[in-house]
């Protein structure tokens, strides 16, 4: 097997795990948004290409049951990205920059803070998009019960809304930040107190 096709496998996996029956929004439609976000702002980037691996796996292992998620993406593309005879500092870079997705800390690199902005963009979409993703957010954590979920949900949005900036970059802030605080003003309403 030669590496073109170990390429396409892992292409092919990915897109089967984005593709998966228990998502709704952690999907190849959210892969989809963030390329189409992250593509006219690579030149934010150190390390481009990496940005662009981490992107690939960042939600690649996803199951709303579990707390792992991310490190579990992250070891996935640092392992990929090894067999893939990438340097060891190019895998670490890569499984920080996904565990950067966490949303734990503010990212601290310029790369990371690219990839976490992208992450984000969903919250500045239109009003539309905004609400059907929460819809879709709603979907894939059915089995959690309502009253619970609403005061989860709330508590996540209000720490978002209460940051000074949603987003680190400039150029996302001033394309996505008044939007993403309209809507999170909008669903916070909406869940309640």
């Amino acid at each position: 097997m030669g590496a073109h096709d170990t390429n396409n496998t892992l292409y092919d996996e990915l897109v089967a795990r984005y593709s998966e029956a228990h998502r709704k929004y952690h999907t190849c439609q959210h892969l989809n948004e963030c390329i189409a976000n992250l593509e006219p702002a690579l030149d934010l980037a150190t390390h481009p290409g990496e940005v662009e691996i981490a992107l690939w796996f960042h939600d690649a292992i996803y199951d709303p049951k579990r707390q792992d998620n991310e490190l579990q993406s992250a070891l996935w593309a640092k392992s990929s990205t090894l067999e893939a005879r990438a340097t060891s500092q190019c895998a670490d870079r890569i499984y920080g920059l996904v565990m950067a997705t966490r949303h734990a800390a503010r990212p601290a690199s310029q790369d990371e803070q690219l990839l976490v902005d992208v992450d984000l963009s969903i919250l500045g979409a239109s009003q539309e998009r905004f609400d059907e993703y929460e819809v879709q957010v709603r979907e894939e954590y059915a089995w959690v019960p309502d009253w619970l979920f609403r005061r989860k949900r709330r508590a996540i949005l209000e720490d978002f809304i209460a940051r000074p900036f949603i987003y680190c970059t400039s150029r996302f802030r001033s394309a996505f930040e008044a939007a993403a605080r309209e809507n999170l003003g909008r669903s916070i309403s909406r869940l309640g107190g």
